[in-house]
């Protein structure tokens, strides 16, 4: 399964191991809306009841580390579980199609995060407006 499957995976509690990110409108794209063309990722039913911050929100509590995964790739990683590693952002940047220079960590971090959360968003998870502004 792919990274961006396996955080769906985590945050919604099942996802396919065939989850498409690429399909997805892009970052900057309005992200309550999913593109017509990309398939879901989670099922409609599914995705439509999960509140993203109430789910991430309760796993950040039980994380004995204090972690600000509204505004960070790598706290959002943590709080999932998951590598946050230099080298598994790396790979998950080229998964989901960053161009940029992934030596320059700072600026795809930001691109990841704010990535990931549209993604979410636009697989239908209930993503707060202050948290897609980011």
């Amino acid at each position: 399964m792919s990274i961006f499957g396996t955080i769906l995976g985590k945050i919604f509690g099942s996802a396919p191991a065939d989850a498409a990110p690429a399909a997805a409108p892009a970052a900057d794209a309005p992200a309550a809306a999913p593109a017509l063309d990309a398939p879901a990722s989670v099922p409609a039913d599914v995705a439509s009841k999960v509140d993203i911050a109430a789910v991430l929100d309760e796993m950040n509590e039980k994380n004995p580390e204090t972690l600000d995964w509204r505004v960070s790739i790598v706290d959002l990683m943590k709080v999932l579980g998951l590598d946050s590693s230099l080298q598994a952002r790396r790979e998950l940047a080229a998964e989901l199609k960053y161009d940029g220079d992934t030596h320059d960590t700072a600026k795809m971090n930001m691109w990841l995060h704010a990535k990931v959360i549209a993604l979410v968003a636009a697989n239908g998870g209930k993503v707060p407006a202050d948290i897609l502004k980011k």
